[in-house]
């Protein structure tokens, strides 16, 4: 989302995405898992997080919140279902290691927090800690690009655009 002000008052653009979290940002072709590589859910990018706790990258309501903390999912102000995974066969952690600092049906904007994850506790169980965000409604946004090659700052860095 892009702020500025008008009247002193801030107002939201509705066709950018924030990272939602620090770290390098990567193509979701190079991760690691044949199903988002292969865009099966949608389109998308992915971030080797430098920080622990998950963040919405724009406005929108919490559509869907996975028991274990693993995944979360926005349906943005312009209409985008967004899903955002929390490393990947992380679901096996059965919620060990995440805590889920949102609700079901809330609104949330921009740099809400969203989940908080364990890091290191994830690797130590082998598995990647690679923040996923797919938008699996993408075939209605033909302009959907995302930006990856990139270092990314949580709530500033412009990691999609509509």
């Amino acid at each position: 989302m892009l702020f500025y002000k008008k009247n002193n008052k801030v107002e939201e653009k509705e066709n950018e995405l924030k990272a939602y979290i620090s770290g390098k940002v990567i193509s979701i072709t190079e991760v690691a898992d044949s199903v988002f590589a292969s865009k099966v859910l949608g389109d998308g990018i992915a971030i080797l997080p430098d920080g622990n706790t998950v963040f919405a990258p724009c406005g929108g309501t919490i559509s869907m919140l996975a028991d274990t903390g693993h995944a979360v999912g926005i349906t943005a102000d312009n209409g985008a279902e967004i899903l955002i995974h929390i490393g990947l066969d992380t679901v096996s952690l059965n919620g060990e290691g995440f805590k889920i600092m949102t609700k079901q049906e809330k609104r949330v904007k921009l740099g809400d927090p969203l989940i908080k994850f364990d890091k290191g506790f994830i690797e130590k169980k082998g598995l990647a800690s690679d923040c996923i965000l797919v938008v699996t409604n993408a075939d209605a946004f033909p302009k959907l690009e995302f930006q990856s090659g990139i270092m990314a700052d949580q709530g500033e860095t412009v990691i999609g655009t509509f």
